[in-house]
């Protein structure tokens, strides 16, 4: 599925043995980012995700479509686009929504509000170096069931709609 793996193996096939010109050394080093990348792929995975990689040697550009099978989105399809930065697994991936959405923790404009996130987070739940990607996989899918979160909300207008008037709040994110 994904190639850099079987790049790197083709790559030392080719070449042979370490070779003591450096310009090959050199082009041959993978970084840390790529190979946690491979590494962690392949539990990306869950039963309401999809997870697609365009250009399958960008491992750190790919796109996640969150499925909600329950809830108030249940039903709906949401893209997110996720860039993992070269100082991974330093920093977080950086995240946003593809999908126009009326949702209290994603703005019209693509930005998410999930503390896992952000480096720095208040209440102490913010991104650390012993988070995965798998944490970012299932963060997303969960902000559209049990962290769904109206009492601090990113969308202001979307949260109080929705208190206000579940019915038409769902009519509006779905764009009915």
């Amino acid at each position: 599925m994904l190639t850099l793996a079987s790049k790197l193996k083709r790559d030392d096939g080719v070449r042979g043995p370490r070779a003591s010109n450096p310009a090959s050394d050199s082009t041959r080093r993978v970084s840390v980012r790529d190979k946690l990348l491979v590494k962690g792929e392949r539990n990306l995975h869950l039963c309401t995700c999809k997870v697609n990689f365009p250009d399958p040697n960008k491992l750190h550009n790919f796109q996640l479509t969150v499925i909600p099978d329950e809830g108030y989105y249940q039903g709906g399809k949401f893209q997110f686009e996720i860039e993992v930065p070269d100082a991974y697994n330093m920093v977080p991936p950086k995240v946003k929504c593809s999908t126009r959405i009326w949702h209290p923790n994603i703005t019209e404009t693509g930005e998410i509000c999930l503390s896992l996130l952000r480096e720095h987070s208040i209440d102490g739940t913010g991104w650390a170096p012993t988070r995965t990607l798998k944490d970012v996989v299932w963060g997303l899918n969960s902000l559209f069931t049990d962290l769904l979160n109206f009492d601090d909300p990113l969308n202001i207008e979307a949260a109080e709609h929705h208190l206000r008037d579940k019915v038409s709040g769902l009519i509006k994110a779905w764009g009915s």
